[in-house]
């Protein structure tokens, strides 16, 4: 379903398991980002009603996952300590031309960048869910999962429906190869695109 080109190998589940603290504190910053690029969407672009109300449910739904790893957290005893720079995000943000395009483009572009970090989430917290020993935690990544491929699939469906869908697809496909040499440098970290 996802597509992507190049899967997680299992075995980074074991360099997460080793400091879960890391791996929780990175998963509770990527959803309160999420929280935040939606948001950033309503304000940027708020003549696309679909996409307003589709984002404003899921600036909340992201919202509630920070507090349901939060309180993950808590339970353990584990500060939230500071956020920390997700490198996957700031490479496939250079994939992205900064000039020069409508304002529809641009569009296009948000949605198929969520899209590919919805997608990546997913695949990472599927591993997570199969691999992991700790099964509080392995419930819980399995539940997200889910959530993640809907919002993939929420926003490549808004990509094609504000878009030509044979244009956006064209443009997901060359996004997919260039995500698989991104992701082909990481997966060595106890971060969630780590």
């Amino acid at each position: 379903m996802l597509k992507l080109r190049l899967p997680t190998d299992p075995r980074w589940v074991n360099i997460a398991e080793k400091n879960l603290e890391e791996i929780l504190t990175d998963h509770a910053y990527c959803e309160q980002k999420a929280a935040s690029t939606a948001i950033s969407l309503i304000v940027q672009l708020p003549e696309y009603t679909e996409l307003v109300s589709k984002m404003s449910e899921l600036a909340q739904e992201e919202m509630e996952h920070f507090q349901r790893v939060h309180q993950i957290m808590e339970k353990r005893n584990i500060p939230l300590g500071r956020e920390r720079k997700d490198e996957y995000i700031h490479e496939l943000k250079k994939y992205f031309s900064n000039g020069g395009r409508s304002r529809l483009d641009v569009l296009i572009d948000k949605l198929l960048f969520a899209a590919m970090i919805e997608a990546r989430s997913c695949e990472r917290f599927r591993v997570l869910s199969e691999n992991i020993k700790d099964e509080e935690l392995a419930d819980f990544y399995h539940e997200l999962m889910k959530s993640e491929a809907g919002h993939y699939s929420m926003f490549l469906l808004l990509a094609k429906k504000y878009g030509d869908p044979d244009d956006v697809e064209e443009r997901w496909q060359k996004f997919l190869d260039y995500e698989s040499d991104v992701i082909a440098m990481f997966g060595k970290s106890e971060r969630i695109h780590g």
